[in-house]
């Protein structure tokens, strides 16, 4: 009798924490989970955590370190999510717009030199999606837009690369079908490289369900070259 309260004890027990896991993992991002670092802190933490090319050591450290500079628990959370989720990359949350069922993100990359923002869709499925991963854009139908074909005969090497995001402006949001939701997002087009020319926008819906789906992309259009 003993052993069977005591198996049943144990599965409540078990049952009780499979459903707190769960819960935290349903849990919105908010913001309690957006924090601007101080650059002082920055510097502080590049010193005690060393050689950032030494990817895990460092991550965890720097993320650590967030706590003790005074980051609230859902900003260290959240970078600690975004750092495995992106494969690597440290960021925090700086911004937020909550528009429902999917909300905004600007992320702050403390460690880069050049593009320290980037930008996110948030508390949809996925939970957290990178609006600069190029391969999620539908760039075959861009491919086939007579617009961007004489585009590409005019500058051969174009092609769409992540935007100079500024950490200030959001993307225009409207109704989808069945009570989705889309967000409208530009992307430069350069031929080249990152200094090279650039030669006008392409434009892509990012387009979601009604509980917040992800259901791909859809190209809309781009803005016109500049005259030669």
């Amino acid at each position: 009798m003993k052993a069977i309260r005591k198996s049943l004890l144990l599965a409540c027990a078990l049952f009780a924490s499979c459903m707190i896991s769960q819960a935290q993992a349903q849990q919105k991002i908010g913001p309690s989970a957006v924090w601007k670092m101080p650059d002082a802190l920055r510097t502080t933490i590049l010193k005690k955590c060393g050689d950032a090319t030494q990817p895990p050591p460092f991550a965890d450290c720097f993320i650590n370190q967030m706590a003790t500079g005074g980051a609230p628990a859902p900003a260290v959370d959240f970078t600690r999510e975004l750092y495995k989720v992106s494969g690597g990359d440290i960021g925090l949350l700086y911004g937020l717009h909550q528009v429902g069922p999917v909300d905004i993100g600007w992320v702050f990359y403390p460690l880069r030199a050049n593009t320290n923002y980037g930008l996110f869709f948030l508390n949809g499925d996925p939970r957290i999606l990178n609006v600069e991963d190029l391969k999620l854009l539908d760039q075959s139908a861009m491919q086939q837009d007579p617009q961007f074909q004489n585009t590409k005969a005019q500058f051969p090497q174009v092609a769409v690369w992540p935007g100079d995001r500024d950490g200030t402006s959001w993307p225009n949001s409207q109704a989808g079908p069945n009570g989705g939701i889309q967000f409208t997002v530009g992307y430069p087009l350069i031929n080249g490289c990152h200094a090279c020319e650039r030669v006008g926008f392409a434009m892509f819906n990012w387009n979601f369900g009604a509980q917040g789906k992800f259901l791909g992309t859809s190209w809309i259009g781009m803005t016109p070259p500049p005259v030669q």
